[in-house]
């Protein structure tokens, strides 16, 4: 029998004791600094091209379909190849894809302001590609934890890999907001490329991971085959749904250059400054981990969780919907004619999101890991990272639109207490999710 883990308030570090996920998670932390500094840049760029917040919303609505089939497809993939090799090239696809961002954003500089001017669409084709790479090495990296971990350990890492996520997503933008301010869009995208090399040491170093047995052929069947399973597992299902839910109506990361520049003030400095508070809210959640290893109602934690992230949201909404009304003085893209009252109540939101999310994702990843058997890890994984990755980008959809159509104030206020209302629903229709029990995994 496996002893009671003691009582601890700190993030527990075992899962780093074994050396495979040890230097998985190092490298995985650093490139993913790049990686999450890439991504605010080129909502940045886009938005420093148009000034819309529709077209910088669209990068994720662009990329919606083909992330959806790569998350598919390479959760097949990881089930029927060697999990490394599969990381490995997709890594490299991704790594290239930023090498054309550093490449466009360069010809942007060149040539803005004349009738050779770039058009905005190619950056569209760019971070596609790039999405699609990392759906792949997401679904895959996911599946390769049961692999290379005991179970008693997958609640520990996946507090751990919140620990990654928050030092990502806190350095990651405000290096962006301060590299682009200072040395432009190109500088910015090959500091990420540089990052990668971090990761991809962390990756080549990983032992061999085939498929255990008879492994499923790479194709269609395959993918129908974990498409019934999933039909068979409520619960993780559920869990997917839940988290739709909260990303498709509370993702206010496309807003952040608009609320920066018309709302709060303070241009990309204040965009950095608010991503990197929801990164300091997961990063602190993860840190203070500790009591995750004694929580067994896995299905309350994440109802909670996700229903105070709404709240967050809507927090941010009624910020922005105040400071538009002009009754606190004009704002302006300059750091100086920020409002720093109202920026200080957005981070605050902001750190809630993030603090919030990071508790449900703890559970809801931990329960994929837990409850699936390893034969079809990769394609349970390659559906969880479509709904993972593939609701922040209906979310970035669903504000750009409202946000054009109604105001900005709008999809973050209306979302969050949808968000709510939603979860309450869910739970009461879902009595196994709500009643699960982690000493006993049930899919």
């Amino acid at each position: 029998m496996t002893e009671a883990p003691p009582r601890r308030r700190l993030v527990d570090l075992s899962p780093l004791r074994e050396p495979a996920f040890g230097r998985l998670w190092i490298g995985g932390a650093i490139s993913g600094i790049g990686a999450q500094l890439t991504v605010v840049a080129v909502g940045l760029q886009i938005f420093d091209m148009t000034g819309s917040t529709l077209a910088v919303g669209l990068v994720g609505g662009i990329a919606l379909l083909p992330m959806i089939i790569a998350g598919l497809w390479g959760g097949v993939l990881a089930d029927a190849f060697d999990r490394r090799r599969v990381l490995i090239v997709s890594s490299l696809v991704a790594w290239f894809a930023t090498l054309g961002l550093v490449a466009l954003s360069m010809a942007d500089a060149a040539t803005r302001g004349s009738e050779h001017a770039i058009p905005v669409w190619p950056f569209y084709i760019v971070t596609t590609i790039a999405t699609v790479a990392a759906t792949i090495s997401g679904a895959t990296r996911s599946a390769i934890t049961p692999r290379i971990l005991p179970q008693h350990l997958i609640s520990r890492a996946a507090a751990l890999n919140g620990i990654s996520m928050g030092v990502q997503l806190t350095l990651g933008p405000a290096l962006a907001g301060v590299l682009v301010a200072t040395a432009g869009f190109s500088t910015t995208f090959a500091v990420d490329a540089v990052l990668f090399t971090a990761g991809f040491l962390g990756i080549v170093t990983l032992p061999a991971l085939k498929p255990d047995g008879a492994a499923p052929r790479a194709g269609l069947q395959s993918l129908r085959d974990g498409l019934v399973f999933l039909r068979q597992a409520p619960n993780i299902r559920t869990s997917f749904l839940v988290d739709i839910v909260a990303m498709t109506f509370g993702r206010p990361f496309a807003l952040l250059p608009a609320v920066a520049a018309l709302a709060v003030g303070g241009g990309a400095i204040t965009v950095g400054i608010l991503t990197a508070a929801a990164a300091l809210g997961t990063f602190l959640t993860s840190l203070f981990s500790g009591p995750v290893a004694h929580v067994h109602r896995y299905g309350v934690a994440i109802a909670r969780s996700i229903m105070i992230y709404g709240g967050c949201v809507a927090m941010l909404g009624l910020v922005v919907a105040v400071m538009q009304t002009g009754w606190f003085g004009p704002v302006g893209e300059s750091f100086a004619e920020v409002n720093i009252p109202a920026l200080v109540i957005a981070a605050i939101a902001m750190a809630g999101t993030g603090a919030s999310d990071e508790v449900s994702a703890i559970f809801r990843s931990t329960m994929m890991l837990t409850a699936t058997p390893d034969a079809m890890q990769g394609r349970l994984q390659g559906i969880f990272t479509v709904v993972v990755a593939g609701g922040p980008r209906l979310g970035d959809l669903y504000v750009g639109i409202l946000a054009t159509a109604v105001g900005l104030w709008f999809p973050p206020l209306f979302g969050g207490l949808a968000i709510i209302a939603l979860i309450a629903v869910i739970m009461r229709a879902q009595p196994s999710f709500r009643n699960y029990d982690a000493r006993n995994p049930q899919p």
